[in-house]
């Protein structure tokens, strides 16, 4: 079956054109597989049937591997068999049923308005980079929007008179603005923009770094992790958690979810109502938490 093994690979390269590095990842899986049927006296390729894929699938959860790697290495053993059966030399592919039970969905990660009020307050505004920083944080909870959309941004896209931000993402949306974060982007766009800014350029970055050049994802990372460390926020934090919060607070506050799904983009209604979940869950914390008598 090893000679099996080798013209799979070279079908891969020759007949579907794949990139070097899948065709890599499926002959890695493969021989992966046979050390397993080897190890396991099941003899040759031949012989896998629903009990052995099953028995394999057990061995890698055991060895608490990732569901996507489980699932990739059974796609690639798939295709492996759909190719063997082409060429008559199995009857059956063993690994066409076999599905994982899909994991629990994570809640996703955000701060109470405690915490936010905390984070805001950290950039210091006499500074430069502080004022920069602080414009980026309180547009960023203000609006709800994703980190790429954040950095992307261009001067004509924030509208300082009216307090909307118009954001051109995985869907071109326009958000209000509260009053504080306008007066935060009004301060540093006076202060410190037109002369950090590189000149000449097409575009007109609305946050760049302290080279002039637009800002990267990277670099707002950096900006949020290093606030929170400051501020002695330990809660696990993501580059969307400002995102999570925003949603969240608003929910928290009475507003429509329709119109949250609105204001953060979502092109389907359940990417949002996520955050019904989480705020049940928060509640019910609160409650265990807080309630004299739920702990009795």
């Amino acid at each position: 079956m090893k000679d099996y093994v080798s013209q799979f690979g070279d079908y891969l390269e020759e007949q579907k054109s794949v990139s070097q590095n899948t065709l890599q990842s499926y002959m890695r899986d493969i021989r992966h597989f046979l050390t397993f049927m080897q190890g396991h006296g099941f003899g040759d390729l031949r012989r896998a049937d629903d009990a052995v894929m099953r028995l394999y699938v057990e061995e890698l959860t055991a060895k608490k591997l990732s569901n996507a790697t489980v699932t990739r290495r059974l796609a690639s053993i798939r295709c492996f068999y759909r190719f063997l059966m082409e060429r008559r030399c199995v009857s059956m592919n063993p690994a066409e049923h076999i599905k994982l039970d899909k994991p629990p969905k994570k809640l996703p990660h955000f701060l109470s308005g405690a915490e936010i009020d905390l984070l805001l307050s950290q950039p210091d505004v006499t500074e430069p980079k502080g004022c920069r920083d602080k414009a980026i944080l309180e547009l960023l909870y203000a609006t709800g929007i994703r980190a790429t959309e954040l950095v992307r941004l261009n001067l004509e896209d924030m509208d300082l008179k009216t307090g909307f931000l118009r954001c051109k993402g995985k869907s071109e949306r326009i958000i209000p603005v509260y009053p504080t974060a306008v007066k935060a982007v009004a301060a540093y766009i006076a202060r410190v923009r037109g002369s950090a800014v590189r000149k000449g350029e097409g575009e007109q970055p609305l946050f760049v770094n302290l080279n002039g050049n637009r800002l990267t994802r990277q670099g707002f990372w950096k900006i949020v992790k290093g606030y929170a460390e400051q501020a002695h926020i330990t809660k696990e934090l993501t580059p969307h958690t400002l995102r999570h919060s925003f949603a969240l607070h608003l929910l928290e506050n009475g507003a429509d979810l329709k119109d949250i799904q609105t204001m953060m983009g979502h092109a389907d209604i359940s990417s949002t109502q996520v955050y019904v979940q989480l705020l049940d869950s928060h509640f019910k914390e609160v409650y265990h938490n807080c309630h004299p008598r739920a702990k009795v």
